[in-house]
């Protein structure tokens, strides 16, 4: 077996050379923090008073409006801490930077927060196409970079803690709840796989059409769009004709907009139809209008519509801080949260140096009461956390209601070894 998996800096290094020197969009540094950017060759992430975070998330192309309110999360969760003392005795400042929906561009700006800025710590990207751009940025130069959305899995790197799931905390449990209550009237499930046109969606859909041996679905159609893509017409068309019981959706960014709108227009329901999303969130729904993604299906770890005294906290004072219209979400909260998490392996290390900070990350011990309820960084060297999986249904007001959840934490399987189908799966990862 000869699996393609990506395990390392080394198999991206192409990837990565080939993106300096390209022109970014400024993301500067925020205003709140009252810092320039700049640096002094000696000084420190920690120097002074105030120890120094990089946010690096899209303010602009077609990820901005799925990512924007991961920022605001992020600078919530450091005021919030510098409010209670901050970290070690010191006020956290935050440089906030645009990656523009640009690998390139994260690159680029990651490099910038390391080398120039000498930040701690990042947090930031979206799709796996900016992570797998930033991956070789901090392994290559030390740094630690804080992943807070669900993704493909098959990877760990010493550099990135992964708040969000991995396949078998999302995909497979998906794929398992759609077995159970969405097969057609002959007792077998048809799917047709839809995705942007990049490494998440692509490896995603090839782990599910690894599954078919076991779980006896059929695959009756795989489309892909660019990212930033408008027109789903053809591939509508597609799924008319081939008739699924289930579109499994990973479109990410404001394409999801287009399709959902575009979905209806065609005069499909999800009572004819149904659809799995994996990439599509609050923010999205907020953004195409809840009638759009009425009677649809969401896989995440998290809703804003979970029923606890944290979660509903976390929503009030977001948007008591953001605007009343603002919603929250599965990808807001793991935001939110990567940053309380980086602050407890701070205080367990002493120090904010990355090899220790990595060093308490791996330990088990590393935990923080979320919105989502209690998260850990699983023992380890996988930089995975134990997650909840929430399968829920949109409502004519655009939020999106539970409808089955697993009963405990899942352990982290970013590598699939448990799953017998997997021994074989080739995925090319780059």
């Amino acid at each position: 077996m000869k699996n393609k998996y990506l395990k390392s800096a080394a198999s991206i290094m192409i990837a990565g050379s080939m993106l300096f020197g390209l022109t970014a969009c400024s993301g500067g540094a925020i205003a709140e923090a009252g810092s320039s950017g700049e640096t002094s060759s000696g000084e420190t992430a920690s120097s002074g008073d105030t120890a120094k975070v990089g946010i690096l998330h899209s303010q602009s192309g077609t990820m901005a409006m799925a990512e924007k309110p991961m920022i605001e999360a992020a600078q919530m969760a450091i005021d919030e801490i510098n409010e209670d003392g901050g970290v070690l005795g010191k006020q956290i400042e935050y440089v906030l930077e645009d990656g523009a929906s640009d690998a390139a561009v994260f690159a680029e700006k990651a490099t910038k927060l390391l080398t120039k800025d000498k930040v701690a710590t990042i947090f930031g990207c979206w799709t796996s196409a900016s992570r797998k751009a930033v991956l070789p940025v901090v392994e290559s130069n030390d740094g630690l970079l804080w992943y807070p959305v669900q993704y493909e899995g098959l990877e760990s790197s010493h550099n990135i803690m992964y708040t969000a799931p991995c396949p078998n905390q999302q995909a497979i449990p998906a794929m398992d709840y759609l077995m159970e209550n969405c097969k057609g009237d002959d007792g077998k499930l048809k799917v047709f796989l839809f995705g942007s046109d990049y490494v998440y969606p692509r490896t995603t859909n090839t782990i599910i059409k690894a599954m078919q041996k076991d779980y006896g679905y059929e695959v009756v159609g795989e489309e892909y769009i660019p990212l930033g893509y408008t027109d789903c017409s053809t591939v509508i068309t597609k799924i008319q004709e081939t008739k699924p019981d289930v579109i499994i959706n990973t479109i990410n960014g404001d394409s999801n907009v287009s399709f959902f709108k575009q979905y209806k227009d065609a005069g499909l329901t999800p009572d004819q139809i149904q659809t799995m999303s994996f990439s599509c969130y609050e923010e999205d729904i907020r953004g195409m209008g809840a009638e759009y993604a009425e009677g649809h299906l969401f896989a995440w770890n998290y809703f804003q519509s979970v029923d606890t005294d944290a979660s509903k906290a976390f929503t009030k004072k977001f948007k008591e801080l953001y605007g009343d219209d603002k919603v929250t979400g599965d990808p807001v909260v793991n935001a939110y949260e990567g940053v309380y998490l980086w602050k407890a392996a701070v205080e367990k290390a002493g120090t904010f140096d990355v090899e220790p900070v990595i060093e308490a990350c791996e330990s088990g011990e590393i935990e923080a009461e979320t919105p989502e309820g209690l998260i850990t960084i699983a023992k380890g060297t996988t930089h995975h956390c134990l997650q909840k999986v929430l399968v829920g249904k949109c409502d004519a007001d655009g939020q999106i209601q539970t409808l089955w959840e697993t009963e405990d934490r899942v352990e982290p399987d970013p590598w699939l070894k448990n799953y017998d189908w997997a021994e074989d799966l080739n995925v090319e990862t780059e």
